[in-house]
């Protein structure tokens, strides 16, 4: 292998990564069977699981006090044993009149990651971190620069949204109670890199009440920077979730200083394999664009990311440029919004789908990582 290809070190199910220790173990980081094992263990009925499973997905709560239906000596034990605190809010900022909220959480051994979450007039979204941090070291990311902390454990993540799902349905979000209706793993962190809490974390949010949140998979996003390898696992899950590739440029040379891992597998097959992914579940893919102020925004590199596309065929792929959210002091910046409008138009005029993704929580250091960043600074 050339030194221009050398191996890039990734592990994709390793649940810490780094000098951190493992998080204390947690009701949602077990399986149906695992839950009615650890209850048994500690001298309970194999029910209480499905109890316990009610409260905490149903009625998103993990107090204690509120599970009423449980003897108090139980309850205490359970919640003590089962629910260690995994996330405390160390930061909460808010945008666009309350409706969007972006909480900095410091997990137990004080990583941090963020999450925003986020009321439109017809539906709620939550971005979530899958990483404290993140490996993939692209240089007009905040969290990008952070480096490489730990995975999150499975409950870290689900906890994120439990939270979120909670503050809705409690109506702490100006619009009175909501539910929450689509997830992005869009946060912190390369979600491919940390496959198998990921896809756990997944699996518990599409799962039936009481033993999940039931929400439907097309309402989930999963992100990449295209690890192809990974991408390919994810098509075999059997789960219709939306694959998002961060594509950023269609050229290899300049996608390989944007997106290091494109030294590893080139924009032709991260694309090849995010069109197979289409191939296999029927889910329309997105590519995500950052559009850079005189870096990326050509164009002839609309014009070329349109053929690249319309080349593996149509009605599978939809292209969602972005206004770069800067961070501070950095030379990147968000394009002319002529140049914008350039760039969307040659993507229609390729007959590619294309709309730019609303941005939200500028004025709230709304990139993922800032936060983060500040806090470590």
């Amino acid at each position: 292998m050339s030194a221009d290809r050398a191996p890039i070190a990734l592990n994709l199910s390793t649940p810490s990564a780094g000098r951190r220790g493992k998080p204390p173990r947690h009701f949602a980081d077990l399986s149906a069977e695992e839950r009615s094992a650890a209850v048994v263990e500690l001298g309970e009925k194999p029910f209480r699981a499905k109890q316990l499973a009610t409260h905490y997905f149903t009625h998103l709560t993990s107090d204690p006090e509120a599970m009423t239906d449980l003897p108090k000596a139980s309850r205490d034990a359970l919640a003590g044993a089962l629910f260690p605190p995994l996330l405390r809010a160390a930061r909460v900022m808010q945008a666009d009149g309350g409706t969007t909220v972006k909480t900095l959480w410091k997990l137990f051994d004080d990583a941090k990651v963020e999450s925003v979450l986020m009321r439109y007039p017809s539906r709620t979204t939550l971005c979530v971190s899958s990483q404290a941090g993140c490996g993939m070291a692209c240089p007009f990311c905040a969290t990008g620069q952070l480096g490489l902390t730990r995975n999150l454990s499975t409950a870290e993540i689900v906890e994120q949204v439990r939270a979120a799902a909670r503050s809705l349905a409690d109506g702490e979000i100006p619009g009175g109670p909501a539910r929450l209706n689509n997830l992005v793993f869009m946060g912190m962190g390369e979600p491919l890199a940390n496959y198998k809490a990921v896809m756990s974390t997944v699996r518990q949010l599409v799962a039936e009440a009481p033993d999940g949140l039931g929400m439907s998979a097309r309402n989930i996003t999963v992100s990449t920077v295209g690890l192809v390898p990974a991408m390919k696992r994810l098509a075999e899950e059997g789960i219709p979730v939306t694959l998002a590739v961060s594509l950023h440029a269609p050229d290899n040379e300049l996608r390989s200083e944007l997106v290091p891992i494109n030294t590893r597998w080139s924009v032709d097959e991260v694309l090849d394999t995010a069109r197979a992914y289409f191939d296999v579940t029927g889910r329309r893919v997105s590519i995500e664009y950052a559009l850079i102020r005189d870096i990326n925004d050509h164009a002839w590199r609309a014009d070329l990311l349109g053929k690249k596309l319309v080349a593996r065929g149509q009605g599978w792929v939809h292209v969602n440029p972005i206004p770069l959210n800067p961070t501070p002091g950095s030379k990147w910046t968000a394009s002319d919004p002529r140049v914008e409008d350039e760039f969307v138009a040659r993507l229609r005029g390729h007959g590619v789908p294309t709309t730019i993704r609303d941005t939200r929580g500028s004025d709230i250091d709304g990139a993922c990582g800032q936060l983060a960043a500040e806090e470590s600074a």
